[in-house]
């Protein structure tokens, strides 16, 4: 079954796509470009807005995960409900203006940003549309129930698309090259998969990624260069506080910076230390 689907009048492939670009440009420190992504995204969905209700419609369904069938389907009942009851003329006229503020002032490149669920949003899309036969539409209905019921794998590359991933990876490797750790490039994975999963796979790699961090932070606190040198002391001791915030703030996108910032410092300290 082919359904016609055009992914900018996709309320919710829009927002995701706009949170990759934001993410991304975050890590790359581009932050004229990190605060246009901001200011669009608090702009177009403002709480109680045309595109903010509609967003809700959509995350009741691509957010819900391990839920009982006959709850996922008055769920998706509801949501449809809701979707049939908000303003269409006022929703297209939102999407051209908020399609028009990304062309403007990001360019057309942030409509091929890597979605991890994009699929699954395109099938919501067509289930709310008003253009797919009785039959198509409880196919669709069925994959979005199925896809709420059960328990979803942790995110992993192998699960994309090909063609998706390779339009993401080839957008990531050369407008935004800046020579990351493999590290961090799989830190940067899994925040962008991370509205996914509800950040399962994020907050599960961050325990573990920070409890390696503070392990060779603390451990090079003994070595020479570092413990013969007060403010080095007082910085690395600054940023294993730092990492211990994740267990009581959650995932920030300061504490982010923090981890970012920290792969690439025990980088460079391990790398001295096998130099000397």
């Amino acid at each position: 079954m082919r359904i016609k689907h055009n992914k900018k009048r996709n309320t919710a492939f829009v927002y995701e796509a706009l949170i990759v670009e934001a993410t991304v440009a975050m890590l790359k420190k581009d932050q004229p470009r990190h605060k246009k992504s901001i200011q669009i995204l608090k702009k177009h969905f403002r709480t109680q807005n045309a595109l903010a209700k509609e967003l809700g419609c959509y995350r009741s369904l691509y957010e819900n995960q391990s839920l009982r069938a006959e709850i996922s389907k008055r769920i998706l009942f509801e949501a449809k409900q809701q979707q049939n009851n908000l303003n269409s003329e006022e929703i297209f006229e939102s999407q051209t203006a908020l399609i028009n503020d990304i062309n403007k002032n990001l360019g057309t490149s942030v409509f091929n940003n890597f979605v991890p669920n994009y699929k699954t949003l395109a099938t919501i899309a067509q289930l709310f549309s008003n253009n797919v036969s009785p039959k198509n539409q409880i196919i669709l209905e069925n994959k979005v129930i199925e896809n709420m019921s059960n328990n979803t794998p942790p995110f992993n590359k192998s699960q994309i698309d090909g063609v998706t991933y390779k339009v993401f990876a080839d957008k990531f490797n050369t407008k935004y090259e800046t020579g990351l750790l493999p590290e961090q490039k799989e830190l940067l994975m899994h925040y962008i998969s991370s509205f996914a999963d509800n950040a399962v796979s994020l907050k599960s790699f961050l325990n573990e990624e920070i409890g390696r961090l503070k392990v060779l932070l603390e451990g090079s606190l003994e070595s020479l260069e570092i413990s013969s040198d007060e403010e080095m002391r007082n910085k690395t001791n600054t940023i294993i506080e730092k990492l211990n915030e994740f267990s009581t703030k959650g995932v920030e996108e300061n504490l982010l910076l923090t981890v970012l910032k920290t792969q690439s410092l025990v980088k460079e300290i391990n790398s001295n230390g096998d130099s000397n």
